[in-house]
Parts: structure tokens; sequence; C-alpha cells
């Protein structure tokens, strides 16, 4: 995936995310819900490292398609 189609698909999420999340207002989403939120959030974390991994790469003079998307374990325990 280059750049733009990373940016693409963290729209896509981000849309599916608040879509999911405004559907509930004012009521608790289902356990299945709260999974697929869940999902979404590690999708989006996943994408947004691979898009600093490539920006890194290009930036250090390597090769961005190198970068490859990294595992949950690995992305969710990043410090903020």
């Amino acid at each position: 995936m280059d750049e733009i189609e990373i940016v693409h698909r963290i729209g896509q999420l981000v849309d599916d995310e608040h879509k999911l999340e405004q559907s509930h207002v004012g009521a608790p989403p289902s356990a299945e819900e709260v999974a697929h939120l869940q999902e979404i959030e590690v999708a989006l974390d996943q994408c947004w490292d691979l898009l600093r991994q490539r920006r890194a790469r290009r930036n250090a003079g390597q090769d961005p398609d190198e970068a490859e998307v990294r595992p949950e374990g690995i992305v969710e325990g990043y410090q903020q």
C-alpha cells in the first residue's frame, strides 16, 4: 500500500468508527459492536504505524515499500 491508499483506508476506518459510535447515542452497543470497534481501532493504529514507517524510510533514503504492517501486539503496545 502506498501513502495515498493508506490515507484513504484511514478515512474509511474513521468513517466506519463514527457511524458505529453514532448509531448508539443514548444506548449501549452490543458485544459484537464493541468487538468491531476494537478491530477498527487496531486497524487504525496499524495504518498510522505503516504510514509513519513509510515516511521514516523515505526520509532516511530507504525504500518505503519495504515497510510492513506490524502485528496488533506491537502497535497496541506503543506509548502515547
